[in-house]
């Protein structure tokens, strides 16, 4: 089905749902990149008009990419709710954006409806809102889950604790894991990201977590971010696997060139709850996704990259995960050019996740050849606490030494929870007021009481 918008004497045309949506879609060097954005703003501004009188029913019955062919199309169609969907069935795109931003549509009805939308409904409407739309619309979804805390409570941000080491040298990541415990970061996750997948090497960082877990009994998780088939083969040997970890997209050819699919997630899936680690919950799923990564798989059909990410939601949403990750610039700017962008992705990846059911957190970053600096960072990370992010990242100085990009640190941590009152997972703020971190209020206490545990640690540890 084509679509046509007038603007004036000029009437543009869009052959389908996916020219609609790409052409409507923010500016971005991605979808520049594929040759499907729109070639002015006049032609994005007819776009916009257009969607907005699209019924959500059409998303239905026109896929974007074919059933028959996509697992992931495949996944989004058969597990969609036409229960939960009667509510908003008779909505366009642009009667749903006046609907989610009405007073009246309070968190309940917003948890109502998530099983009765699909990815490209909530990318399609994203394009429709400003960013303080954006913001305002996730902040009424808060989605919580539980292993061995509790992450995405209103009010709250947790913190991923990544102290990644370009050799995988033990003493190196354990020296940064102290340093971010001791900056009241790690409520999310202490996870690392391999330099290698090598299996010994993995068993070792696990176990040096869950060593220091259990010796001073902190409620918090590990992950060590490996392939999921390293992680099957590590639970296979026994290794202490908390949390299972896989990069994911949103079309079946994408997630082959991860080397996965959805059976193999369904099996490491099993094999993770096999474990029975979680003490309040069971949620034990991470996965990482970032706008741009099917098109740098020849893998998106024409569909834009936003749209893309959002359906790599709906591939999370099927394993109940703990955490959910965009890593929003660490792509590049072939994808993501500036700040701007950056920003902008960071915005609709929280909300278009959030809307399905989907804990998001974000990275918060940019890689050193993109025109973006930690001033960029600063903003995208006050605007997600307000909008209600899950969790951001926790990286010592904010400089990954292994990874090569930029981030945001345990400074950058204290700073956004301090301004906008945001609260660590409750089982952890307990653990660290009873350590002698934090007090009552959250805030850090002076170096000498924690002095104490640090000398301890790093006495067990073996490190200088």
């Amino acid at each position: 089905m084509s679509y046509t918008e007038s603007i004036g004497s000029r009437t543009y045309r869009f052959a389908d749902l996916k020219t609609v949506l790409a052409k409507a879609s923010p500016q971005r060097s991605g979808d520049q990149l594929a040759g499907i954005a729109a070639a002015s703003e006049e032609e994005r501004v007819a776009a916009k008009m257009a969607l907005a009188q699209v019924p959500l029913r059409t998303f239905l019955n026109e896929p974007l990419i074919p059933y028959e062919t996509d697992e992931v199309t495949r996944l989004i169609i058969d597990d969609h709710s036409p229960q939960a969907f009667a509510e908003i069935s008779h909505l366009t795109v642009g009667d749903f954006r006046n609907w989610l931003l009405s007073t009246a549509t309070d968190p309940d009805a917003l948890t109502r409806v998530t099983q009765g939308l699909t990815p490209e409904m909530v990318a399609a409407v994203s394009k429709l809102m400003r960013n303080q739309d954006l913001i305002a619309a996730a902040r009424k979804r808060p989605v919580v889950t539980r292993f061995r805390n509790t992450v995405g409570l209103p009010g709250h941000m947790s913190v991923r604790l990544q102290p990644n080491h370009p050799t995988d040298d033990v003493k190196g990541i354990a020296a940064s894991m102290l340093d971010g415990l001791m900056y009241g970061c790690g409520d999310a996750l202490i996870g690392i990201n391999p330099a290698s997948d090598n299996l010994t090497a993995i068993t070792k960082l696990l176990q040096m977590i869950d060593d220091f877990r259990q010796r001073y009994q902190v409620p918090t998780q590990s992950c060590v971010l490996t392939h999921v088939t390293s992680t099957i083969a590590a639970i296979e040997k026994g290794a202490p696997v908390d949390l299972v970890f896989q990069s994911i997209a949103g079309t079946e050819k994408a997630n082959a060139s991860f080397g996965i699919s959805l059976a193999l997630l369904q099996e490491a899936y099993e094999a993770g709850l096999s474990l029975k680690r979680g003490t309040v919950g069971s949620n034990l799923m991470y996965f990482e996704t970032g706008q741009g990564s099917a098109l740098s798989a020849d893998a998106h059909f024409g569909v834009d990259q936003q749209t893309c990410e959002a359906r790599a939601y709906a591939v999370a949403r099927k394993f109940k995960p703990f955490l959910v990750n965009t890593v929003v610039g660490f792509i590049g700017p072939e994808y993501l050019y500036d700040g701007k962008q950056i920003t902008r992705a960071g915005l609709e990846d929280h909300f278009c996740g959030k809307l399905l059911g989907v804990p998001m957190g974000c990275d918060i970053c940019y890689t050193n050849h993109a025109e973006a600096d930690q001033d960029d960072m600063d903003n995208l990370l006050t605007l997600l606490g307000v909008a209600g992010i899950n969790f951001i990242m926790g990286v010592p100085g904010a400089d990954d030494v292994m990874l090569n990009y930029q981030s945001t640190s345990f400074h950058d941590a204290l700073y956004v929870r301090d301004v906008l009152g945001l609260r660590r997972a409750p089982e952890f703020e307990e653990w660290l007021e009873s350590m002698q971190i934090i007090d009552e209020r959250g805030a850090l206490i002076g170096a000498s009481a924690r002095q104490p545990l640090l000398e301890g640690a790093r006495d067990w540890m073996g490190i200088a």
